[in-house]
């Protein structure tokens, strides 16, 4: 059995990639992701039965991270997902202890064999190796939430905030898929994992608040100042504070990247003068992009593609991210980071190209929400907005993605876009202009600060005194690419939304009977053509 991949919405011919993924991601890296995974959940049995002693928090965290670094775009180095499994298997072992194992445990808690044969385990281990396409279905449904809720705990992790709820969700759910569960069973933990996605997105709420401040309502450069630059790409705030902190007073300015946008707009990071702006847009791009900025570029989470000989002597990883051949930041014992080669670098780099020039406002995050709540709701009782629209969630490389950009300009004037993750950068620079002075696009932040659209609604509810959120004049079109857009599609359902469209098509490990549950349960949408999907959104 070969490379099956089929976790994102670039699988190719919306079925599977089976060679190499249209991500670039090799059949080697692939596999290996998948005994990863495999080893992942032999962690996770060992746990849920572990003696005194055991350090469950190693084994959270390195399920954490494990779900994390498979996520696509992440990590493309197979000696790093190679490292991982041997931890892994030094982890799950420990849990297990001198306990005795039952003869017909499952096959992820007992093996054990030379990593030259690992290659020819994970060929044998993958998606596939579940035969009955329903059952599949549904333990990738939970399978891919629980990739994107990890994500979410590693960036709260980094800032001293974790919930061991949290990894014993993790160790639950991924023994849940070793065992042979009913349909019902099954469905059970997929929305368990849409209420764990909701509390661990207000928990990396709290982290990213209570450690930077809240966003508040910001413009934010989209031009270049004549110093050398360092472009900093992904989501992670820690690596951010730090990089500014050692560039400051060095002449080398910061520019942010893709979902590093929203960095702006906390109190705790703005304040550096030398955060001159941000340098182009989705993760897509990059290619070009990353050429044109002259500069070192730091990818500190997933939306790393590929790179390109032109400039990958420039490019740099740090945490889960992993390329071969691209150097990685180490972190240090105490969390700590030292950039110092990448600033040294920076000083012999030409300044960024220009690409574009404007501002662009962002901040618009739950608390500066509600702060407005007042001339929004005066706004939504005299009929000056007619429609909330959330259009959150990821960019991608496809022509048909131009739905949303299309969408976003024909949606009437009286509608408010409400936006999060690096599906803005569709629409996120055009002139849509204000309602009374409410910009018509309202940016939230990065893909998890769709939290704060989520508390927005809510509010919105309690405000109109509503006793259902779906009553609300709110619609959802939602752009989906990886795993983390899964996740929040299942808080979503978890917080009673109902009628959530996303697109450009529904994902390729939906099996049409788990697909007719979601349409049928939650009235879950696909996007069809602009015209239908906005007289459908207006109606």
């Amino acid at each position: 059995m070969g490379m099956f991949c089929y976790q994102c919405q670039e699988a190719l011919k919306n079925v599977g990639c089976t060679k190499k993924g249209v991500c670039g991601k090799p059949d080697e890296v692939a596999n290996l992701q998948d005994l990863l995974l495999f080893v992942s959940r032999g962690v996770s049995l060992a746990a849920l039965k572990a003696p005194e002693g055991c350090d469950l928090k190693a084994a959270g965290h390195f399920v954490t991270e494990a779900l994390f670094a498979t996520i696509t775009n992440t990590n493309f180095d197979a000696a790093d997902i190679r490292r991982f499994v041997r931890e892994g298997l030094a982890i799950r072992d420990a849990c297990r202890g001198d306990a005795e194992v039952a003869a017909d445990a499952p096959d992820c808690l007992t093996w054990a064999a030379e990593e030259s044969t690992w290659d020819d385990k994970a060929a044998t281990v993958g998606v596939l190796a579940t035969e009955n396409e329903d059952v599949r279905s549904l333990q990738q449904l939970l399978i891919y939430g629980l990739k994107g809720i990890a994500a979410y705990a590693h960036h709260a992790q980094v800032l001293g905030y974790e919930d061991a709820g949290i990894h014993r969700f993790f160790f639950e759910a991924l023994a849940s898929t070793t065992q042979a569960l009913s349909s019902d069973e099954m469905t059970t933990f997929v929305l368990k994992a849409g209420e764990v996605a909701v509390t661990t997105m207000a928990l990396l709420d709290k982290a990213n608040t209570e450690t930077y401040g809240h966003p508040e309502i910001t413009k934010v450069n989209i031009g270049t100042g004549p110093n050398p630059g360092i472009l900093i790409s992904g989501h992670d705030l820690r690596d951010m504070e730090q990089l500014l902190q050692q560039t400051e007073g060095t002449g080398v300015d910061v520019y942010t990247h893709s979902e590093m946008l929203p960095a702006h707009y906390y109190p705790a990071l703005k304040k550096y003068a030398h955060l001159r702006g941000n340098y182009g847009g989705a993760w897509h791009a990059q290619n070009k992009e990353f050429d044109s900025f002259n500069g070192p570029i730091v990818m500190t989470t997933n939306c790393l593609v590929p790179p390109r000989s032109s400039y990958q002597d420039r490019l740099y990883t740090t945490g889960v991210v992993g390329f071969e051949g691209i150097p990685r930041v180490a972190e240090n014992e105490d969390g700590t980071k030292d950039f110092s080669a990448i600033i040294a670098q920076a000083k012999t780099c030409a300044p960024p190209q220009e690409i574009e020039t404007g501002e662009i406002v962002g901040g618009f995050a739950h608390n500066q929400v509600m702060a407005l709540a007042d001339k929004v709701v005066e706004a939504v009782k005299a009929g000056a907005i007619r429609k909330f629209v959330v259009m959150a969630g990821c960019d991608g490389r496809q022509s048909v993605r131009q739905y949303f950009t299309d969408v976003a300009q024909g949606l009437p004037n009286d509608t408010v876009i409400l936006t999060a993750g690096c599906a803005k950068y569709r629409y996120n620079k055009l002139p849509l202009g204000d309602i009374g002075g409410i910009p018509r696009v309202l940016d939230a932040g990065q893909c998890n600060d769709s939290y704060s659209l989520a508390v927005i609604a809510l509010k919105l509810k309690e405000v109109f005194g509503l006793e259902d959120i779906n009553q609300l004049p709110l619609e959802f079109d939602i752009a989906w690419y990886e795993q983390k857009a899964v996740a929040v599609l299942l808080a979503l359902l978890h917080l009673g939304f109902k009628g959530v469209r996303i697109g450009p098509t529904l994902p390729a490990f939906l099996s049409p009977n788990v697909a007719d549950v979601l349409v049928k349960t939650f009235d879950l949408k696909a996007t069809t053509d602009v015209e239908s999907d906005i007289r459908a959104i207006m109606a």
